[in-house]
């Protein structure tokens, strides 16, 4: 399964505001268009996002290569600062549009035809990487299976998240290949529901076993010792181990540890920010008061009321059993063993 595609003159996105029922693509020309998919969550997930950005650099710097190179630098800035404000959460947005400004930096003041195929390369590098880093985390994770598990999972951290494998459901994927899993069950995810809609269709589409569940039911299985363990995936970690994901997977943590059921975090290490200290300083992104009041464009609230609508909200570490990453399993303490490993990849990447 593969969400995005790049195709050399321009970047075709599975759109997920359409799934299940329908398989729609979204073909992006401009780096406008990319902006307006990343808005809009037709393209969604962390790694996925920070992907779909660094090729809309590349439209971008197609659009204005003909420009001299002072001028084309300073509008390639002017297109990764719009890029960068499309999503405010998602730390993967940053550090790919990093990875892209530092490409273009390097040859600032070269022929800007040069800087957009460096630019591309570097993109599609990025895609290749993530699909590598994905299955190492699927492979690290499916190690803590001893047996065939019962998991409880929210959101959609799988392939529609990722290049095109997933942290949380890639864990998931690599544990069923090896006969360990028994029975999924996915949080419906409101308000956009996207464990309904795309993590049941994902594991439906894959033969892997999956129930569908309200949010609110979660508990009582954990109550009812029907899950073995719980693992969703990361929009960003504080360098103390605080996730930030899809809003309610605090709820999940707590509801874990009070019933003594492992809850573990998939995520690569371009999700952790070592510049925040702790979940307390993660921006929070809030969204159109109509994806609470409206299902699929049915409304099911009464006219003019009130809404509340973070799309995130921060687990602290202490909820958080281990993280998988695509170096290892992290344990806490989190914070020297995190700093190392992130030092460990800059050294190498």
């Amino acid at each position: 399964m593969q969400p995005i595609k790049w195709e050399r003159e321009r970047l075709v996105l599975l759109d997920q505001t359409r799934l299940p029922h329908r398989q729609d693509w979204i073909s992006c020309t401009t780096y406008r268009e990319v902006v307006e998919a990343i808005k809009a969550m037709q393209v969604r997930g962390a790694p996925a996002i920070g992907i779909a950005a660094a090729f809309g650099v590349v439209l971008g710097a197609k659009e204005y290569a003909h420009l001299p190179a002072q001028s084309f630098q300073k509008r390639l800035q002017v297109i990764i600062a719009e890029l960068a404000a499309t999503r405010p959460t998602a730390v993967n947005l940053f550090w790919a549009l990093e990875k892209m400004e530092q490409v273009a930096g390097k040859l600032a003041g070269q022929d800007p035809h040069l800087i957009v195929i460096e630019l591309e390369k570097a993109a599609v590098q990025l895609t290749v990487e993530d699909l590598s880093v994905n299955r190492q985390i699927g492979n690290y994770g499916q190690q803590l299976f001893d047996f065939p598990a019962r998991i409880l999972t929210h959101c959609n951290a799988g392939a529609l998240a990722t290049a095109g494998y997933g942290t949380a459901l890639g864990v998931i994927r690599a544990a069923h290949a090896a006969g360990k899993v028994q029975q999924v069950y996915a949080d419906e995810t409101r308000p956009l529901l996207q464990g309904a809609r795309l993590t049941a269709w994902e594991l439906v589409t894959e033969g892997i076993p999956v129930t569908l569940i309200t949010d609110s039911m979660a508990g009582y299985l954990l109550q009812q010792k029907m899950v073995d363990l719980v693992i969703v995936g990361a929009d960003r970690i504080a360098s103390n181990g605080d996730v930030a994901n899809k809003i309610g997977t605090y709820s999940l943590a707590v509801l874990a540890q009070t019933n003594n059921v492992p809850f573990y975090v998939a995520a690569p290490l371009s999700t952790f920010d070592l510049s925040i200290s702790t979940g307390r300083d993660i921006p929070i992104e809030e969204r159109d008061p109509r994806e609470v009041t409206c299902i699929m464009g049915l409304s099911i609230a009464p006219e003019g009321v009130d809404v509340f609508n973070p799309a995130f909200d921060i687990t602290p570490a202490q909820y958080v059993t281990a993280i998988i990453t695509e170096a290892g399993v992290l344990r806490p303490p989190y914070r020297e063993k995190i700093a190392s490993l992130k030092s460990e990849k800059g050294k190498t990447g």
